[in-house]
């Protein structure tokens, strides 16, 4: 490809900082559409894709980058304030509106720019995008934000549990890096980085450290950690940056991108539909556009090992980059260069629909004709264990009986699955085989009878439970999982609920034990097709650790707890008619 490349151009920023960026574009003279991404990743890395290894510019996580150059764009990577070759302090998401106001405007001002820009990128890439466009830079055009933290930056906490894995993940990713600055500065020596290094390689024993607060080698280059456990209830910590109340300082069209397995799918759907509802401007409210595919945190290509999705596996695989690719162009060829391409005409919802492994273009998210129907659970007081006796039906029981099973912090389940990013995971990072945990006596499962028809579930899921418990507060969990003909029991979704937060994130209020409360958890959502002979199963339980962190049930501060504070819970799941327990299934039907 004919490209020249400027590599470490150092961009100003208002306040005399620079960042270290780097500059592909078309050989030829002319002016261009700029495609800019900043992220804290190190611009100089590229994913390696089989035979381009030798290739500069090969993959930029879900686009192949030379392509975008060749159809005639500028691409402009950057080091973060504080990053690699950047000057300056990091600190998450601080600068990021200002610097990306600033980057944008360089850009757009460059000779071979033709003064519109646009963003793209995942992950942090993607949270930086949201935070420029809510500083509303001139130049700016258009986005494609992939698996996003919320807008106003990561709140790593869900139904009002702690994830400590998608936390200590990515720390473990940002912090070498700040080791390493801090030790040429003489702010730290060798033997902090040796100390790191040896927390890094067992990442299971940083999960299981109590208390959570007790992390040294975060101490001085991520402080930030110990503010995010400072805060469990949702207050002015993380109000000030409520996505809710950013969406109308957005007024362009985002393409958001997402997958059934990422950690983030809940964000990126609750920002496509906040920026319908709430966007700055016509066009952004009526242009926002959704994919959804069948990907986890940023594995668009490398797959999964015992489950394929489309004809040779290829939704995940350098195909569905290769779509990625199209999908973006397409959109940018719109809204940088105004050709007129039928992007707005267009149905701007794709998903992937699994069970059946196919691509389906639909009105809007959730799909219109969603019915959304109550699965009732029942047992004869056992459906501990997938061989206990607790089903799944339509039909609500009317003489109903309760299931009973002791949670304790110091064994909980485990997470079954690399959506916790988890490093001895990489290699299945999203539809698990849950037959393992299904073993548990602390895990209750409700199965449907095998399904005489398809049944399809596309869009979001709710869990409403009636409980009790012997403690003052506690964790309640769910997990919808497929469960094949021959057993394999197949993760689609799940959620928690602290029991503390039933109310409102903002107001913990404790239990009385042995009352008998409802609680709401968002299960997230899903597009899947239950084949005929299958099964659809309903995990309820108490803990999906590291995923989320344990509860001590002790009603205490969790963060600062340690393990010989921890109490087990007797929990209660109850179903009969005057507690109905029951999951709210979105289900799709169509004639053909």
């Amino acid at each position: 490809m004919n490209v020249i490349i400027e590599q470490n151009s150092m961009i100003p920023m208002r306040d005399g900082i620079k960042l270290a960026t780097d500059i592909y574009r078309p050989a030829q003279e002319g002016q261009w559409p700029v495609l800019v991404t900043r992220h804290p990743y190190n611009k100089d890395f590229r994913f390696p894709f089989p035979g381009w290894e030798d290739r500069r510019m090969a993959v930029e996580v879900n686009l192949f980058a030379e392509r975008v150059v060749e159809a005639g764009y500028v691409i402009v990577v950057q080091d973060v304030r504080g990053r690699y070759a950047s000057e300056g302090d990091f600190i998450p998401f601080l600068f990021d509106a200002q610097d990306g106001v600033d980057t944008i405007a360089w850009a757009a001002s460059q000779p071979w720019s033709s003064g519109q820009v646009g963003m793209f990128g995942v992950s942090y890439q993607a949270l930086a995008q949201w935070q420029a466009a809510i500083a509303q830079p001139a130049a700016l055009r258009a986005l494609a934000p992939s698996q996003s933290p919320h807008a106003g930056g990561l709140y790593p906490y869900q139904g009002g549990a702690f994830m400590p894995a998608m936390v200590l993940g990515l720390l473990g990713s940002l912090v070498p890096e700040e080791v390493k600055r801090r030790a040429d500065k003489g702010q730290a020596t060798s033997a902090d980085m040796e100390q790191l290094t040896q927390a890094l390689g067992d990442f299971q024993a940083q999960y299981t450290r109590l208390p959570l607060t007790d992390q040294p080698v975060l101490r001085n280059p991520a402080p930030y950690y110990f503010d995010w456990l400072a805060h469990p209830d949702f207050d002015d910590y993380w109000r000030t940056s409520r996505p809710e109340d950013l969406y109308e300082r957005i007024s362009i069209p985002a393409l958001t991108i997402s997958g059934w397995h990422d950690i983030f799918l809940l964000n990126d759907l609750r920002q496509h539909q906040g920026m319908k509802q709430h966007g700055g401007s016509a066009l952004a409210r009526q242009q926002q556009h959704l994919v959804v595919g069948p990907w986890a945190h940023g594995n668009f290509m490398w797959g999964y090992p015992d489950r394929s999705y489309g004809e040779g596996g290829t939704a995940v695989s350098p195909q569905a980059v290769s779509l990625l690719t199209d999908i973006q162009l397409r959109w940018y060829d719109h809204w940088l260069k105004g050709l007129d391409n039928g992007m707005e005409q267009e149905k701007p919802v794709r998903i992937f629909v699994m069970g059946i492994d196919q691509w389906r273009e639909e009105e809007a998210w959730p799909l219109p004709d969603t019915h959304y129907r109550p699965y009732y659970l029942h047992s004869d007081g056992h459906a501990n264990t997938a061989h206990g006796n607790g089903t799944l039906s339509t039909r609500q029981m009317v003489q109903g009986s309760e299931d009973v099973y002791r949670y304790d912090p110091h064994n909980p389940v485990l997470t079954i699955s690399g959506i916790a990013i988890d490093p001895k995971q990489q290699g299945n990072p999203g539809p698990y085989d849950q037959r393992e945990i299904e073993k548990r006596e602390d895990v209750l499962c409700y199965t449907t009878a095998p399904l005489e028809h398809s049944v399809e579930v596309t869009g979001p899921i709710e869990l409403v439970l009636y409980v009790s418990s012997s403690a003052r507060d506690t964790d309640f969990t769910g997990k919808l999982v497929d469960v094949h003909p021959d057993g394999r029991a197949e993760r689609l979704t799940d959620g928690i609920l602290r029991a503390r937060y039933r109310e409102s994130l903002e107001q913990p209020v404790l239990m009385e034990p042995d009352y008998i409360y409802e609680l709401h958890i968002d299960l997230g959502a899903t597009s899947n097709v239950f084949l005929a002979g299958h099964r659809i199963r309903l995990e309820v339980s108490s803990s999906n650790f590291p995923r989320f962190d344990r509860n001590s049930n002790t009603g205490g501060t969790i963060a600062t707890e340690q393990a010989e504070d921890f109490v087990p819970a007797i929990n209660h799941v109850h179903h009969n008619e005057a507690y109905p327990s029951h999951l709210i299934l979105p289900i799709i039907e169509r004639a053909g």
